[in-house]
């Protein structure tokens, strides 16, 4: 069977557009990236809801913040790197203090920029928007799940920040039995008795891969599937760490302050369990193909199947 691979900015394009006519009262904001955003498909047809404010984050996040007083729900979008940091000050006092309706999608997030290198990829966006009080966290798997994600950003009322890949990656979610996105929900794609795989953002297709090649090796590995970073799903990873005795969490972001870091803090309070956090090891990115940079880092099935074996002395 093919596998389809698309990128997950693609789907936070079309969703975009897709749920145009659901949500009249949503602005799309862009800061001169348009069409590496995927924003640039909203300003072709609705081009009167469409704000380009140039090489200016900091600006377009005040923008915003004034329109979500009158009624509206604003969309800013950039690169993770400057839609996180270049205006964090911005998100922090003008978005997430007053708990404003703004949406903000980070493109290009993770290693997987590539060639772009350490300055574009944004490897503790997730951190910095984890930290800030009432701000809901999304990290889609592929996407399918980024198209459904980015509706029930927009039906959420509050700032959330969504998270998108450049590069194009595997579409799993949409062929899983029962699959259903729900905000603040994780979802259980394989059951297992040996390990619990806590996965987000593109080692969710890693982490199914991985399975496969644990089952060959007599590990039964339970896939679990974390698009919402905060709020974290606690009984949800609770429940499956008490299950299995042994975590492994998988992201492409930094292991300090993501979903590592979340998973640990949950089952720190709630259910002691050892764990291995597979990500960035408190170091910048460097320039690559995408595809050789996930193969150096451990985030293709072969180094998450290799880590886990590792990780459980076998």
């Amino acid at each position: 069977m093919d596998i389809v691979k698309k990128a997950t900015r693609e789907g936070y394009g079309d969703a975009l557009v897709k749920w145009a006519d659901e949500f009249p009262d949503m602005v799309v904001l862009d800061a001169d990236l348009a069409g590496s955003t995927k924003t640039g498909q909203f300003k072709k047809a609705h081009p009167e809801r469409f704000v380009d404010c140039g090489v200016a984050e900091a600006d377009m996040t005040g923008i915003a913040a004034g329109l979500a007083t009158t009624g509206k729900i604003p969309v800013i979008s950039s690169f993770a790197v400057f839609a996180t940091g270049r205006n964090y000050d911005q998100i922090r006092n003008s978005v997430a203090y007053p708990r404003l309706n703004v949406k903000i999608g980070g493109t290009h997030a993770g290693v997987t920029v590539g060639e772009d290198g350490a300055s574009h990829q944004a490897l503790e966006d997730i951190a910095l928007m984890r930290a800030l009080p009432g701000m809901t966290v999304i990290s889609p798997a592929d996407y399918a799940e980024s198209i459904v994600a980015v509706k029930a950003a927009l039906e959420h009322n509050g700032p959330v920040y969504m998270r998108f890949g450049r590069a194009a990656v595997p579409v799993v979610t949409d062929k899983l039995p029962g699959y259903k996105f729900e905000l603040g929900k994780g979802s259980i794609i394989k059951e297992g008795k040996d390990v619990s795989i806590f996965a987000t953002g593109i080692l969710v297709a890693a982490a199914i891969d991985a399975a496969e090649m644990l089952k060959d090796a007599g590990i039964d590995a339970e896939i679990i599937n974390i698009a919402t970073i905060k709020p974290l799903d606690r009984e949800l990873v609770v429940n499956s760490a008490r299950k299995t005795g042994m975590v492994v969490t998988a992201e492409e972001h930094s292991i300090i302050g993501g979903l590592g870091s979340a998973v640990c803090e949950a089952l720190s309070e709630d259910a002691p369990t050892k764990v291995y956090r597979i990500g960035v090891r408190d170091e910048f990115g460097e320039s690559g193909s995408a595809g050789d940079l996930i193969k150096k880092y451990g985030f293709d099935g072969q180094g998450v199947y290799e880590t886990v074996r590792k990780f459980l002395g076998k």
